[in-house]
C-alpha cells in the first residue's frame, strides 16, 4: 500500500505527534508498505528518507502552546505535488483542523482521507468559529480516528461527526529493553517536557520540591528538556538549587534509559493533554508514575491502577504523594508491575494494526464505489439500465 501522512507541525522540534507519526510511518516500513511523510521543516534541516519538507514553519499559538505551523501558497503548491508524486493509496491527515499542512492537504486531495484528531480542548472558540471554513475539508474525510476520549469528545462537541479511538502507539520494547543509567540512579525522580511551557506543570513540580527535600533530604530531580533553566529555579530557596540537575534535549535511547533510571516519573501537566504518551512511555521503562488527575492521564493510568493521580495543580498533595511513594519500595515494585501489564494494549503491535484495518476499510470502499461507477458508466454506454 502507498502511504501518505500528513504532520502539522515542524519536524524538527520535537513533539507527542511527531514522535507519533514517525513511529507509525517506521512501523508501516517495517511491514514492506511505501509510506511518504509531508512536514513542515526548515530546508537545510537533516530529514529520514521518507521524510519531504513543505518549507519552513512559523511559531502559532495553538491549544494552550506554541506549535510550529505550516500555511499559505508556497505550502499549497508542495502540497499538491507531494500527492501528485505519491499517487497513494490512502493519505492519513493528523490535526486536519489546525491551519497548517493538514488542511491544505484535504482541500486538494482526491480518494479515501483518514484524519487522526490528537486535540482535547472542551472550550475551543476558534475551532467553533471556524466551522463554516473547516466544513468542506472535512466532509471529504472517509474515516476519523481520536487518540482518545477527549479527542472524539473535542470533535463531537465542536464539529459533529464521530471517530474511532486508537491510542498513541509506543515501541515497548525498546524502553522496557533500555540499560539504566547509574548516574541517573538512586533517590531520583524524573520530569521530562519543554520546561518554559506552563501546562507542562514543571512549576507545580518546583513547588512542591522543597516540602520533598524536608523529609528526603538525598532525593534529585532530573529534568530533560528544552528551555530558561535559570528561570526555572528562580523559586526555589537557593540552598535547594543543587537538588535540580538539567539534562537538556536528550536522544530517544537517552531518554528511555533516563525513564529506566528514576525511581519515580512525575508528569504535573496541567491542561490540554489528550491522550499521555510520556505516560505510556515511562510504564514501557518500567518506571513508578505519579501523574496529574487530568482526564486524559487517568484513563491511559487505567483509573490509578496502572499509576498514582494527585489533584491537578496541588503542590502539597503531589509533594505527599511523592515522599509516600518514595519511601515505599513495595507499592512502587507494585506499579512497576501493572504498569509494564497495562501498557502492552499501546504497543505498535496492537495500535499499528487497528490503524492498517482502518486505512484497508477506506480503500475498500473507495475500491468498490470506483468499481459502481465504472460499472454503471458501462451500462449507460450500452444504453441499458441496471436493476
Amino acid at each position: 500500500m502507498r502511504i501518505g501522512i500528513v504532520c502539522p507541525y515542524s519536524w524538527d522540534v520535537p513533539g507527542g505527534v511527531q514522535f507519533h507519526i514517525r513511529d507509525l510511518a517506521e512501523y508501516f516500513i517495517r511491514l514492506g508498505h511505501e509510506v511518504s511523510v509531508l512536514a513542515p521543516a526548515d530546508d537545510d534541516t537533516p530529514l529520514p528518507q521518507y521524510v519531504v519538507s513543505a518549507g519552513r514553519a512559523v511559531p502559532v499559538p495553538y491549544n494552550g502552546s506554541v506549535a510550529r505551523l505550516n500555511f499559505g501558497f508556497l505550502s499549497a503548491a508542495r502540497v499538491r505535488r507531494w500527492l501528485h508524486d505519491g499517487a497513494f493509496d490512502v493519505i492519513h491527515i493528523h490535526e486536519p483542523t489546525s491551519p497548517s499542512l493538514g488542511l491544505l492537504t484535504c482541500w486538494a486531495a482526491q480518494g479515501p482521507i483518514v484524519a487522526t484528531f490528537h486535540t482535547s480542548n472542551p472550550r475551543s472558540r476558534a475551532m467553533i468559529a471556524a466551522y463554516a471554513i473547516l466544513q468542506a475539508a472535512l466532509e471529504k474525510i472517509s474515516a476519523r480516528i481520536a487518540v482518545s476520549e477527549y479527542a472524539r469528545r473535542t470533535l463531537v462537541e465542536h464539529l459533529g461527526g464521530d471517530a474511532v479511538v486508537i491510542p498513541n502507539g509506543v515501541d515497548v520494547d525498546f524502553f522496557a529493553k533500555a540499560e539504566p543509567k547509574a548516574e541517573w540512579q538512586g533517590d531520583t525522580v524524573g520530569f521530562i517536557g519543554r520546561i518554559d511551557e506552563p501546562r507542562k506543570g514543571l512549576p507545580v513540580l518546583m513547588r512542591a520540591l522543597p516540602k520533598i527535600l524536608a523529609t528526603r533530604p538525598q532525593t534529585r530531580l532530573l529534568v530533560a528538556g528544552r528551555g530558561d533553566e535559570k528561570e526555572a529555579v528562580e523559586s526555589l530557596p537557593a540552598e535547594l538549587r543543587s537538588r535540580v540537575e538539567f539534562l537538556g534535549m536528550v536522544s530517544d535511547e537517552d531518554k528511555a534509559r533516563f525513564l529506566r533510571s528514576v525511581d519515580l516519573y512525575v508528569a504535573p501537566n496541567t491542561g490540554g493533554e489528550s491522550f499521555g504518551i510520556i505516560l505510556v512511555e515511562a510504564m514501557s521503562a518500567g518506571a513508578p508514575v505519579l501523574a496529574s488527575d487530568l482526564d486524559a492521564f487517568a484513563q491511559v493510568l487505567d483509573r490509578g491502577e496502572a499509576g498514582e493521580l494527585f489533584p491537578n495543580e496541588d503542590a502539597d498533595a503531589l509533594a505527599d504523594a511523592a515522599v509516600r511513594l518514595l519511601d515505599d519500595p513495595g507499592r512502587r515494585a507494585e506499579l512497576r508491575e501493572r504498569g509494564s501489564a497495562h501498557v502492552r494494549r499501546f504497543d505498535w503491535s496492537t495500535v499499528g494494526a487497528d490503524i492498517l484495518s482502518v486505512y484497508e476499510t477506506v480503500t475498500a470502499g473507495a475500491a468498490a464505489v470506483a468499481e459502481d461507477e465504472r460499472t454503471s458508466g458501462l451500462w449507460g454506454r450500452l444504453g441499458l439500465a441496471r436493476d
